[in-house]
């Protein structure tokens, strides 16, 4: 005979447990996640977590690691984050001449450069190299007509060509595109694809420029520094030198500086929205220093200014002044050990009076 057996309150837990049921923190749970106050482990975070596994070495490479890791960090990246600083934009005049803009072009190594009519906040535009050749060479071999004819000569003649008009009159300038700094890296990549304009002006809520972003600025958030023939070779932010000191771009981040120095140099007051050594040493300043200039910083540092110009720091020498705190205790440890030595007594006054 079956015995029935109505099932008690510990059985229920006991099967509600093992089931992965209901029970009050799996409610909980799921209601925290169907409200969106709590959200399940996403794909993006199980990428993330297995290229951290030391493990995946077998799988990738390092190189692969960190192109992937640089992939899904993309979304978190904002224009201002990559874009050049206004200071370090290359830019020309609409009136420049085709002369000086050659000059330009030779010297500053880009190949495109934005174009601006009275300062660099009302920009018209961008040139392209490739456009001024193609200007220069029909000039030289069409000669000065609007529309191509056929060539006058076999070769090129570029004593046709006149050097001295104005690059607005030269009708080769291209637009550009105007974004905020506060915009996502990737939208401004997909919108450059889709429009195929390489270049952005960043403009702040003033309506400034505020600086420059190309395409190359924003493929090497994923592939790393792209340089081609022409570059130069770049020198490091932070060179140490023989005596100890360190000859630092003023464009160095606070925390290369800091690791270099081992010092936290964010802690230092009113740095909460300072980035680079050359913004720390103006706010030490309290104004654009000079060149030769000292500015003393805490820690024992020195900051000597080896480059500058009226607007920004260029060049930084660091050195670390070595604090003699403990110079005062081992000098009353001398004393110490010498205690049947009377110590040295200034002269009374009497004593004075008496030498008269």
């Amino acid at each position: 005979m079956t015995s029935d057996r109505l099932p008690n309150k510990s059985d229920e837990t006991t099967q509600t447990a093992q089931s992965g049921g209901d029970t009050p923190s799996g409610l909980f749970d799921r209601l925290l996640t169907l409200i969106g106050l709590r959200h399940a482990p996403s794909i993006r975070e199980d990428i993330e977590d297995a290229l951290a596994e030391p493990d995946l070495a077998a799988e990738f490479s390092q190189r692969e690691r960190d192109m992937l890791k640089n992939v899904l960090g993309l979304r978190v990246k904002r224009v201002e984050d990559v874009m050049v600083p206004r200071a370090d934009i290359v830019a020309v005049a609409a009136e420049t001449s085709l002369g000086d803009l050659l000059r330009i072009f030779r010297t500053a190594g880009h190949s495109r450069l934005p174009v601006y009519g009275e300062t660099l906040d009302d920009p018209r535009g961008m040139v392209h190299l490739r456009d001024f050749v193609d200007f220069i060479a029909t000039r030289a071999e069409y000669g000065v007509g609007t529309r191509r004819r056929k060539p006058t000569t076999d070769m090129p003649d570029l004593g046709r060509l006149d050097l001295s008009i104005p690059l607005s009159a030269a009708k080769i300038l291209r637009p550009v595109l105007f974004v905020p700094p506060s915009m996502q890296a990737l939208d401004l990549l997909v919108k450059m694809q889709s429009t195929r304009t390489h270049m952005a002006l960043v403009i702040d809520e003033y309506g400034g420029t505020d600086g420059l972003v190309s395409i190359e600025d924003l493929v090497e958030i994923v592939v790393g520094e792209i340089e081609d023939e022409h570059d130069l070779e770049d020198t490091s932010m932070i060179v140490k030198g023989s005596d100890g000191s360190f000859v630092v771009d003023a464009r160095a981040s606070l925390s290369d500086v800091g690791v270099v120095l081992g010092l936290d140099l964010s802690q230092t007051d009113d740095a909460e929205e300072i980035e680079t050594i050359g913004g720390l040493v103006g706010l030490l300043a309290g104004r654009v220093p000079v060149r030769g200039e000292i500015i003393t910083g805490a820690d024992g540092l020195e900051f000597e200014i080896l480059d500058a110009d009226p607007r920004r720091v260029k060049r930084i020498r660091i050195q670390k002044r070595e604090i003699e705190a403990a110079q005062p205790k081992r000098t009353r440890r001398r004393k110490s050990d010498d205690e049947g030595e009377p110590a040295a007594q200034p002269p009374s006054s009497s004593s004075e009076s008496g030498g008269s």
